[in-house]
């Protein structure tokens, strides 16, 4: 009987497994941001009493946004300059490993810009109910964009990836 029970929920995690990989590099990033963005405004319409007033909000939001655009914008430049692939759906695709300019304070800082523009909605939106749903944001990204293309550089790039990725962090 255990061993029925072992062999049901083997099955059952190698299931699970097949829809986790099934769920890597499909979604672009992008559309991940514009969904947490509605779901965000969404909870905020949802618990109103979690508003609250910050005089600069409007403020704060602005500069997040300024920054979160500029650097994922120098993260797509960087990119283009090599001829390398934007497309974070298809990270065999990359030709070149791009570690100077933004690179060098972020693995990722498109996926880190676009957390910036996050945290600049939940300011304009003014509601503690937003806030939730950033760490969801970057448990989806690490789990299934991340991770995913760090496994095709470390297979592409080597040593080189691997020192890179032991020098600089993954987000900020």
């Amino acid at each position: 009987m255990v061993v029925g029970v072992a062999h049901h929920l083997t099955r059952a995690l190698d299931f699970k497994g097949i829809i986790m990989q099934t769920l890597e590099l499909k979604i672009p990033p992008i559309i991940q941001v514009f969904v947490t963005a509605s779901l965000m405004w969404a909870l905020v319409v949802a618990v109103p009493s979690l508003d609250f007033t910050l005089s600069s909000s409007l403020l704060v939001a602005i500069v997040f946004a300024v920054i979160g655009v500029a650097f994922a914008l120098r993260g797509v430049l960087e990119f283009r300059s090599v001829g390398t692939t934007v497309d974070p759906r298809v990270p065999d695709q990359s030709v070149s490993l791009v570690i100077r300019g933004v690179y060098q304070i972020s693995r990722n800082p498109m996926y880190a810009g676009f957390l910036l523009v996050l945290i600049a909605w939940g300011m304009f939106l003014s509601n503690l109910a937003s806030f939730v749903l950033l760490p969801v944001f970057v448990i989806y990204m690490n789990r299934f964009q991340i991770a995913p293309e760090e496994r095709h550089m470390r297979d592409k790039f080597g040593e080189a990836y691997h020192e890179y990725e032991a020098e600089v962090r993954r987000w900020f």
